[in-house]
């Protein structure tokens, strides 16, 4: 079977470079319509240009597929709104939304300004909420819809100097399991995406061998798949790069439960091991599957 993305149209946030260039060519193609979008921007998000968009479109273009260009910081949700009128105005439609784009601002936490805090959030967190938000009402019109949302390990495991960078990449995963919950009925599928690749992001931290390894090219194939008519799964996280493709889960730990009485401090604190112990441990899809495994004890 061959993956096809015909007569569909895809946004990608962040394209002008490094991962966000390299799904938007995979989904281009495949027969997607493209919007690239990228301010183009430095790392940190200062400065601005048309360049690093447009070489992609040029790419696309080259190579047969079609793709417009858009220049729109995802950092507002006016300017996010505005994307989706390119896709609107050039394609006709929206079927396939990857929140791609990003920035660092990374510094310990005793010397972070808030400044630099807030927008980093603003850019990975309230960027992925405002396009999605915008793109919502065309995919639950039509009853179909792609969302993947860019996560990252350093959320998930941490990272040091990156409270804000890990703190965003963790809220859009909170984010998706809300929409997922919201979406599923209407045909929209909503993924995150935690990817290791060599970007102008993270070259600066990797040897050489590890560069050539974690091209960002081996991480669309991840991305293209959870954009598709076949993908049917919804809610996951998934590890992308170097070849390696790998779901990842939170797990609860079956834990103590005291009944009969009030629990005390020192309850917790004598078993705390216990509490702890994650080698009989239950997977939940949802909180409320969780509440009820809570309030049942089971």
């Amino acid at each position: 079977m061959t993956i096809r993305f015909d007569n569909r149209v895809a946004i990608v946030t962040g394209a002008g470079n490094g991962l966000g260039r390299a799904h938007a060519l995979l989904l281009a193609s495949r027969g997607a319509k493209v919007v690239v979008n990228d301010p183009g921007g430095a790392v940190d998000g200062k400065g601005g240009g048309h360049a690093a968009a447009d070489k992609v479109v040029d790419e696309i273009k080259a190579a047969g597929g079609q793709a417009v260009a858009n220049y729109d910081s995802v950092a507002e949700a006016a300017t996010a709104a505005n994307i989706l009128k390119t896709a609107v105005d050039a394609f006709g439609t929206v079927d396939i939304v990857v929140n791609n784009a990003g920035v660092l601002r990374d510094k310990t936490f005793h010397n972070m300004t808030t400044e630099d805090f807030e927008f980093v959030v603003k850019v990975h967190f309230l960027g992925t909420a405002y396009v999605t938000h915008a793109a919502w009402p065309i995919l639950r019109a039509k009853a179909y819809g792609r969302i993947v949302v860019t996560s990252s390990n350093s959320g998930i495991y941490g990272t040091f100097g990156q409270s804000n960078y890990g703190g965003a990449k963790l809220a859009v995963v909170g984010f998706m399991n809300a929409l997922r919950l919201e979406g599923q009925k209407y045909n929209i599928m909503m993924n995150a995406l935690a990817p290791i690749a060599a970007t102008r992001m993270t070259e600066s931290l990797m040897t050489p061998e590890a560069l050539a390894k974690l091209r960002p090219e081996f991480v669309s194939p991840m991305v293209a798949y959870l954009c598709s008519e076949q993908c049917q799964r919804t809610g996951d996280i998934w590890s992308a790069g170097a070849g390696t493709f790998a779901r990842i889960e939170y797990r609860e730990a079956e834990g103590l439960r005291i009944d009969g009485r009030a629990p005390t401090i020192e309850d917790v604190a004598d078993n705390v091991e216990k509490i702890a112990d994650v080698s009989a441990s239950r997977v939940f899809r949802t909180s409320g599957e969780e509440v009820a495994a809570v309030v049942s004890g089971s």
